[in-house]
């Protein structure tokens, strides 16, 4: 009896390291298998947006595109308006920025930062050839071969519709050394304004017939 009670002994003792062993490599394999490589996780670095500034004005940018605001694109909008711009075309004169105003059918002559009345044509009341070309005396733009500095630029206005100028005006105005632009009066006057406002009245000239101008007959 005892000694097969020390079999038995025998047997469990050299069974339990297996029995053991068992146990761990069991709870070893019950654990969840990792890949064979792995890394770590990667977050993105999110930052606020900040209002930036740009440099030569500080002026802020916001987060979101602004509505356009046109004024601000007027590059002239901060420039005077020349005293010798014109305001008001009539059908017999000018009125000028300055509040001076050319009646009785006078043209207008605008040199130099000063307004001039001007009267190209003869007794006869006649601005146009027998060609059908614009044609007056060179003695007519005799004023800007006097002026100093000489305008750079002869804006000229025909009355009431544009027509092609004589060779011979347009020689006149050439020898004085001055480019000629040709256009009705009312358009004229609003190149003449822009021009003039942009560049200066020293480089930009004007010479104007009213509007209401009637072949044979003048303007009234």
């Amino acid at each position: 009896m005892a000694t097969t009670i020390q079999t038995s002994l025998r047997l469990l003792s050299r069974t339990a390291p297996t029995a053991s062993r068992a146990v761990r490599r069991t709870t070893q394999l019950s654990r969840p298998l990792l890949p064979l490589s792995t890394t770590r996780n990667r977050y993105l670095h999110t930052t606020t947006p900040r209002a930036t500034t740009i440099g030569h004005n500080n002026e802020t940018v916001p987060e979101q595109a602004p509505t356009t605001d046109f004024g601000r694109m007027d590059m002239l909008g901060q420039t005077p308006t020349p005293s010798t711009s014109v305001d008001v075309c009539m059908s017999d004169g000018f009125a000028l920025n300055s509040g001076t105003k050319i009646m009785d059918g006078n043209g207008a002559m605008l040199v130099g930062g000063e307004a001039f009345v001007w009267r190209p044509w003869g007794r006869d009341m006649r601005l146009v050839n027998k060609k059908g070309q614009w044609e007056v005396p060179a003695e007519a733009f005799g004023l800007l071969g006097l002026v100093w500095p000489k305008p750079d630029l002869l804006i000229l206005g025909l009355g009431p519709e544009i027509r092609p100028i004589s060779p011979a005006t347009r020689k006149a105005i050439s020898e004085l050394g001055v480019r000629v632009e040709i256009l009705d009066t009312r358009n004229a006057a609003s190149q003449f304004n822009l021009l003039a406002t942009e560049r200066g009245v020293d480089d930009v000239a004007a010479a104007l017939v009213p509007i209401g101008w009637v072949e044979g007959e003048g303007a009234a």
